[in-house]
């Protein structure tokens, strides 16, 4: 599973540990990533993403898990969330109907 945000694309990043007699070692700074249960009112369940801590404030920013996959276009989103769009779309089709 790779280390990067569903929502940010946030990775991992290298730098350096610079000791005190300034030698340098390579180190990662990996995201702060959690994996989170986000209630889809379309669906009515539960969703499981994997998403950094910044992704998940933007994701209440914008009210919620389907607003926000409803607001973004599906060339920003990965594959796993176009999946979960994909879904809440039918499902919204089929309460209209």
């Amino acid at each position: 599973m790779a280390r990067r945000c569903a929502v940010t694309g946030k990775g991992v990043q290298t730098g350096n540990n610079v000791s005190h007699s300034n030698i340098k070692s390579k180190r990662r700074f990996l995201p702060n990533l959690q994996v989170t249960s986000l209630m889809s009112e379309a669906l009515n369940r539960t969703v499981r993403v994997r998403l950094s801590t910044h992704g998940l404030r933007t994701v209440e920013h914008m009210g919620g898990i389907d607003a926000f996959l409803m607001q973004t276009p599906n060339t920003k989103l990965p594959p796993e969330l176009r999946k979960i769009k994909r879904l809440v779309v039918k499902a919204g089709d089929s309460v209209a109907a």
